[in-house]
């Protein structure tokens, strides 16, 4: 165990000498790979587990993940201009971040119309459960819970529990 704790602290440090910012005593798994690690924040005490890809698809992109969040298993977050994900909050495993997508113009080819991003923040005390999607422009607010597999496609209010594809409420947290 103690080994372990060894390893994920040096792993962090590894992102730390490749331009990342690292909070204190955060932990980082196994075959995390990251693209442009410049561009990353971590706060105090984040714990990213093994098999996460963190894709910075430019030096300008940034990605802030604030003090004892969690995020799981094999997550993928693609940044081409800002995700932001507050503290306090739990991300579980295989959830999909992404502040862009792909231009669909009919009168084009796919691969020459570009990309449009739109920030995404995710605020502090959040959940967020595994199978978890969640798409450019979307600001989910502190203390929200997202359900497991949800397709988030606009904003969550502050304490809401959302679910479903596309997710909607269903409840408040009390």
């Amino acid at each position: 165990m103690i080994l372990r704790l060894i390893a994920a602290r040096l792993r962090a440090h590894a992102l730390r000498l490749r331009g990342a910012r690292v909070g204190a005593k955060c932990l980082a798994g196994p075959r995390l790979a990251v693209q442009n690690a410049r561009g990353i924040t971590l706060g105090t005490r984040v714990e990213i587990e093994h098999d996460v890809y963190l894709k910075l698809a430019s030096s300008a992109a940034r990605l802030i993940i604030g003090d004892y969040t969690f995020v799981g298993v094999r997550c993928a977050i693609h940044v081409a201009a800002s995700v932001t994900i507050g503290a306090h909050t739990l991300i579980g495993d295989s959830v999909v971040i992404a502040d862009h997508t792909h231009n669909s113009a009919a009168a084009q080819r796919m691969d020459e119309q570009g990309t449009r991003s739109a920030a995404v923040t995710i605020g502090n005390d959040v959940l967020i459960n595994p199978l978890v999607v969640i798409i450019a422009g979307v600001t989910i607010g502190d203390g929200a819970i997202v359900g497991a597999g949800a397709v988030v496609t606009k904003d969550v209010e502050p304490y809401a529990i959302v679910a479903g594809i596309p997710a909607k409420v269903i409840g408040k947290r009390s």
